[in-house]
């Protein structure tokens, strides 16, 4: 038997920042996390599964579409940029208290480039750039239409381009490159100094008890033990997991709540000199009929302190939640409560489901064609293949039917005992405010208690930081020192 105040099911980045956030509220509070596996991060938050962008919507797309009219609508792209400032505050806090170490050890300056060709795409980022730089979070972005300046910027992109076909970009130089994987080992080494973290142990099941605790059976996989484990709250941080404990737990906020999953797979880069050629994150247009998640990026990585670049993604489908899950996740993910959102997302995604067969039947040599609209030259010997992680988008209940979101969704139980999130992108870069807000959302009658904590270590909380110029720069400047990005980006 094992008792906790709080347990942490998952060792990804969410369960990771959840902790952290309540050894500093809370630090008298147990801890208990459990993790499958016999590692943190290796799933979703693994930076080889593509959690890494750093996404702030300074280069991704799909945050500002446009709408009927063709205007830009930027709305997304400020609540997302707030919520990374916010994890960057907060990432910060962590390495000048010490609950973090090196910080080029996670995150890494590099710029963020949106890309398009042609004159509609050329038009497109024009505008975009004029919606955007009028922002004080989007004001140093630049708009770049020269032949010869995009050469001297992305020498690869550049290399055996035909400018007859017009390029532009949307640059902002003081962009991120985040080691998702390695911030939340660090992020666990800090709350493992006074929490108990079981690994190669799987949550099978929870239970609510009369005094609104939690009674969880976990299987410990080496030695096949089961274990009892009773904790006044439970977070569900389990990825593509999280779903199939929320409906195993009961609440009635987790039903209607269904999950498509979308794999995917990468070429990443086998040659040093053609990763020395290209420092950027390049990201594209996602293909008509395809999901956001598709966006295709050319996008340079630090991971473990080397130098990587990556291309991608190439949608791929399997039934598994979890890159180690099983084919049966999808099956036994169906319910009577979300079987009629479920079966309602076919005809309604009939253009995401004609992308998905059409990425699954491309060959080698297809793949290679598309690379070479970001890189001209590029050859495939230089490339191989590899399997991102999987990702679980929310079917959510929607009148009779359902609809397919693409984003991220905590679901908390009425009483605050028990919450979990769901989905994907922008996910890891927004696990500060992600979590805050699964706090306010169950420890509501000791929020108010924890709001002077909350700002001494993210001092915008509860304010808006493009409408404060002054305090966003005075922010943005005390993050780039504590966080050594001036320094490394002229080192």
């Amino acid at each position: 038997m094992i008792k906790t105040d709080v347990a942490l099911v998952g060792a990804g980045i969410m369960s990771a920042t959840l902790g952290a956030l309540l050894r500093q509220l809370e630090p008298t509070w147990s801890i208990s996390l459990f993790e499958r596996l016999e590692a943190a991060a290796a799933e979703s938050s693994d930076p080889w599964n593509n959690a890494g962008t750093g996404h702030s919507a300074l280069c991704e797309l799909n945050y500002t579409p446009a709408d009927a009219n063709g205007e830009i609508e930027i709305a997304k792209a400020l609540n997302i940029n707030e919520q990374f400032q916010m994890s960057r505050q907060f990432w910060s806090f962590g390495v000048d208290k010490g609950l973090l170490g090196a910080p080029d050890e996670f995150i890494n300056p590099i710029p963020h480039v949106a890309f398009c060709h042609g004159q509609d795409g050329v038009d497109f980022l024009r505008k975009r750039h004029a919606a955007l730089s009028s922002q004080t979070l989007f004001a140093d972005m630049e708009f770049i239409d020269d032949d010869a300046v995009f050469a001297e910027r992305l020498p690869l992109m550049g290399d055996g381009r035909d400018y007859s076909d017009p390029v532009a970009l949307n640059w902002f130089t003081e962009g991120t490159d985040v080691d998702f994987g390695a911030l939340t080992q660090q992020l666990l080494n800090y709350v493992g100094r006074d929490a108990d973290l079981y690994f190669g142990h799987e949550v099978r099941n929870l239970t609510k008890q009369s005094d609104g605790s939690w009674v969880m059976k976990i299987r410990n996989t080496r030695t096949g033990e089961n274990v009892r484990v009773e904790a006044k709250f439970v977070f569900v941080g389990a990825g593509g997991g999280a779903l199939h404990l929320l409906q195993k737990s009961g609440i009635a906020e987790a039903k209607g709540f269904g999950g498509f999953p979308v794999s995917g797979e990468f070429f990443r880069c086998t040659n040093p000199d053609v990763i020395e050629q290209h420092s950027a994150k390049v990201y594209g247009q996602a293909a008509v009929g395809a999901p956001p998640m598709s966006v295709p990026h050319l996008d340079t990585r630090v991971i473990n302190g080397d130098k990587g670049l990556l291309f991608g993604p190439y949608a791929g489908w399997s039934p598994k939640f979890l890159k180690t899950g099983g084919i049966m996740d999808l099956p036994k993910s169906v319910k009577p409560g979300n079987l009629l959102p479920m079966m309602s997302i076919a005809p309604q995604e009939f253009g995401l489901l004609k992308y998905l067969i059409s990425e699954l039947a491309a060959s080698r040599e297809d793949r290679v064609r598309t690379l070479r609209d970001f890189a001209p030259r590029a050859v495939g010997e230089d490339w191989e293949l590899i399997t991102a992680g999987q990702r679980v988008q929310v079917i959510r209940k929607h009148g009779a039917g359902g609809k397919l979101e693409f984003g991220t969704a905590v679901v908390a139980e009425g009483e605050g005992t028990l919450a979990g999130l769901l989905g994907a992108s922008p996910g890891a870069s927004t696990a500060v405010p992600a979590m805050i807000s699964v706090l306010e959302a169950c420890f509501g009658n000791r929020f108010d208690g924890w709001k002077s904590k909350l700002t001494e270590m993210i001092p915008s909380f509860g304010q808006k930081l493009n409408d404060n110029p002054a305090l966003y720069q005075e922010l943005w400047d005390w993050t780039n020192r504590s966080l050594q990005l001036t320094e490394s980006a002229e080192g």
